[in-house]
């Protein structure tokens, strides 16, 4: 693929209201729409998505597949490579996450800790370790090694580099492993955003 799509899709004000599990299998369905969204722009027609016993996506006729919800927004997208995408509000984060989520070298990369730059930590181990199909019980195995810059960082897993793109957009962060093209749809209630990267304005 030489552009992949990510979705990014607003959830109806009436499915936010939900509870318990209703909420989650209602947002699990939206966000599968989502991954169906990215693949009809891709041009590639998706059979049933189907999870490994552990939970991770299977790959469907050679693609691969990864979703994201949270209450206010699901993401989707589909890709020909292993392929991991996060979704987070931007907002006030328990400093007991930092302890665990990233050590002090992985830090001190950055000019100071702040909640945003945690939750770029987050998402972007959570995209790696989506990608290659590990749950968060790997998070202290997945190091940021770089921050490049405001929608960059370079991370390490297992001997390997993954370079992790952020896009900003109504108070969120998404996440998603980088490639040559990212043409990131954004859906919010009013309708669509422009959907080329935006800068760090939040």
């Amino acid at each position: 693929m030489k552009t992949i799509y990510p979705f990014i899709v607003a959830v109806p004000e009436a499915d936010r209201q939900l509870r318990g599990r209703d909420k989650v299998l209602q947002l699990s369905s939206l966000a599968r729409q989502a991954v169906q969204l990215s693949a009809n722009q891709s041009g590639v027609k998706l059979g049933e998505l189907m999870k490994s016993p552990e939970g991770a996506p299977l790959p469907v006729g050679g693609y691969f597949w990864s979703l994201a919800h949270k209450t206010d927004y699901v993401a989707g997208v589909v890709a020909d490579f292993p392929i991991g995408m996060d979704v987070e509000k931007i907002r006030p984060c328990a400093p007991g996450l930092y302890r665990m989520t990233a050590d002090d070298a992985e830090w001190k990369l950055g000019e100071s800790v702040s909640d945003l730059l945690f939750l770029r930590y987050w998402t972007a181990k959570e995209s790696v370790l989506k990608s290659v199909g590990i749950g968060l019980k790997a998070l202290s195995l997945c190091r940021v090694i770089k921050i490049v810059d405001d929608h960059h960082l370079m991370l390490s897993y297992k001997q390997q580099e993954f370079d992790v793109e952020h896009y900003y957009f109504n108070g969120h962060i998404a996440a998603i492993l980088a490639h040559p093209v990212v043409q990131w749809m954004v859906q919010d209630i009013s309708g669509w955003l422009v959907s080329e990267r935006q800068p760090l304005n939040i």
